[in-house]
């Protein structure tokens, strides 16, 4: 499988410009909301870049006062089940490191960077998995 590894340099890059792109927005967050599995690192991340105090994990039902956060936006599987927890879905605001290059974005995407190609993307805090998966 071809893989496009990434470093903390390029992760605290892409959260300081994502973080930039959010501030810029014409409102503010009073929580983010993320998902263990990948989102958990950047949700940090960008919440001190931001100075946000609170972090939902895995939740059932989504504030849209809430920024959620996530590593890459991919097939869109994970942004397709998100939306259906969000009280007010056009207000909603995704943001992830990476979007895959070649999909259709949604309107409520925000992304640091897009990918060079479709590469697996193996984070620092999933390398160990990625790695497993091979053998």
């Amino acid at each position: 499988m071809l893989s496009q590894n990434v470093d903390w340099y390029e992760i605290e890059f892409l959260v300081k410009k994502l973080s930039n792109k959010i501030s810029k927005l014409p409102r503010t967050f009073s929580s983010i909301t993320t998902l263990s599995r990948g989102g958990l690192v950047p949700a940090r991340l960008v919440a001190d870049h931001l100075g946000i105090k609170k972090i939902f994990v895995d939740k059932k039902k989504i504030s849209s006062d809430s920024l959620f956060v996530d590593d890459i936006f991919d097939s869109g599987d994970t942004f397709d089940e998100i939306i259906k927890r969000v009280d007010v879905p056009s207000k909603f605001v995704y943001a992830t490191l990476f979007a895959r290059r070649g999909k259709k974005y949604p309107k409520q995407l925000l992304y640091g960077k897009k990918t060079n190609n479709n590469a697996y993307v193996v984070f620092p805090w999933d390398k160990l998995e990625f790695e497993r998966s091979q053998k």
